[in-house]
C-alpha cells in the first residue's frame, strides 16, 4: 500500500513539472522577443511617430492573431473574461505602447529602460494586493536585485544630456499602464484561453490607437520598405507571438513572478545591440545585466519539489 501511494504521488507531480517547464519556456520566448523589439523600434522610430508606430504594430499583430484564433476554431471568451480583456487592451496594448514609443523619443534608451523597469515592482505590489498573491520574500528579494541591475544598465547606457521631464513622465506612465494591464489580464485568463485573451486585447488596443490612422498612412508612404518591415515584425513576433506566450505562462503562475522574468530583457537588449548594432557594452553594463539575471533566478526559485521516493520513505516511517 505504501509503495502504491508513492507511485501515485509520482504520477500526480509529473504533469505539474511538465506544465511548469512549458510555462517557463513560454516566458523565455516572450522576453527574447520583447528584447528584440527594442532594436526594431530604434530603427522604425526614425520614420514613424509614436501613435502611428503603435497602430501599425497592433494592426499587424491583430491580423496574425485573428488567423490563429480562427484556425483554432474561434469562439468568444466567456463574459467573465471581458473586463480583464478591455482593461488590458486599453492600458497595455493601447496606452502603454504609445507612451513607451513617445517616451523613447524624449529620453535615451538607458533612462527609458530604467524607468519602465519600475513596472515589475508595481505588478508584484498590485498582484499581492488585488489578486491576493501575497508578497513572497524570495520574489521581493529577487526583484530588488534585478531592479538594481536594471538601474546599473540604465546608468551605464544613458547619454550625457539631461532627460526631459516629459520623457520621464511618459516612461513612468508606460510602467504604470504595463503593470495595471498585466493585473487586469490575469483574472481574464481564468475565463478565456491565452489566444482568446490576447487576440481580443490586441483588437481593443488597435481601436484605441485608430485616431493615428491618418498619420500611419502618410508615414508608410514616406518610409523606406525596411522601416515598414520592422513595424510588421513588431506586430507579428513581439506582439502576436510574445503576448500569447506571455498569457499562456501568466495563466500558470503568479503575476508577480511573471513580471520578475521581464528583468531579463535589459540583459538581452545589451547582447542584441552588441550583435546586431555593433554597440560594444562596457563592463558596468555587463555587470548590470548579470545582476538582472541573478535577480530573476532568485525570484523564480522556490522550495524543492518532493520526489516520489522521498514521499514513499516518509510514508514508510
Amino acid at each position: 500500500m505504501e509503495q502504491t501511494a508513492g507511485s501515485g504521488m509520482g504520477q500526480a507531480t509529473t504533469p505539474d513539472s511538465r506544465i511548469d517547464r512549458r510555462a517557463l519556456a513560454a516566458a523565455g520566448v516572450t522576453v527574447l522577443l520583447w528584447a528584440s523589439a527594442f532594436v526594431a523600434i530604434r530603427d522604425a522610430a526614425q520614420y514613424f511617430g509614436p501613435g502611428a508606430l503603435a497602430l501599425g504594430r497592433l494592426l499587424a499583430g491583430s491580423a496574425v492573431l485573428l488567423v490563429i484564433w480562427l484556425a483554432r476554431g474561434g469562439g468568444l471568451p466567456s463574459r467573465g473574461a471581458w473586463p480583464g480583456i478591455l482593461g488590458s487592451g486599453v492600458l497595455w496594448f493601447g496606452l502603454y505602447m504609445v507612451a513607451l514609443n513617445w517616451g523613447e523619443h524624449e529620453v535615451d534608451a538607458g533612462t527609458a529602460a530604467m524607468l519602465v523597469n519600475i513596472g515589475p515592482i508595481l505588478i508584484a505590489l498590485l498582484g499581492g494586493w488585488m489578486l491576493r498573491e501575497g508578497f513572497p520574500r524570495r520574489l521581493l528579494a529577487g526583484m530588488a536585485v534585478s531592479f538594481a541591475g536594471a538601474a546599473v544598465v540604465g546608468v551605464s547606457m544613458s547619454g550625457a544630456g539631461r532627460a526631459s521631464i516629459l520623457g520621464v513622465l511618459l516612461c513612468l506612465l508606460a510602467a504604470v499602464t504595463y503593470a495595471a494591464g498585466v493585473v487586469c489580464q490575469k483574472p481574464a485568463l481564468r475565463h478565456g484561453s491565452a489566444i482568446q485573451v490576447t487576440t481580443f486585447g490586441c483588437l481593443v488596443g488597435t481601436v484605441v490607437c485608430l485616431p493615428f490612422a491618418g498619420q500611419l498612412v502618410e508615414q508608410v508612404a514616406a518610409a523606406p520598405p525596411a522601416a515598414t518591415l520592422n513595424v510588421v515584425y513588431l506586430g507579428v513576433f513581439p506582439t502576436a507571438l510574445a503576448f500569447t506566450t506571455w498569457a499562456y505562462a501568466l495563466a500558470r503562475t503568479t503575476a508577480g513572478k511573471m513580471g520578475a522574468t521581464t528583468y531579463v530583457v535589459p540583459a538581452l537588449v545589451v547582447l542584441m545591440a552588441w550583435a546586431v548594432l555593433g554597440e560594444v557594452p562596457g563592463w558596468l553594463t555587463l555587470a548590470g545585466g548579470l545582476l538582472c539575471l541573478a535577480g530573476v533566478a532568485v525570484s523564480r526559485g522556490g522550495p524543492r519539489a518532493t520526489t516520489p521516493s522521498s514521499v514513499g520513505a516518509v510514508r514508510s516511517r
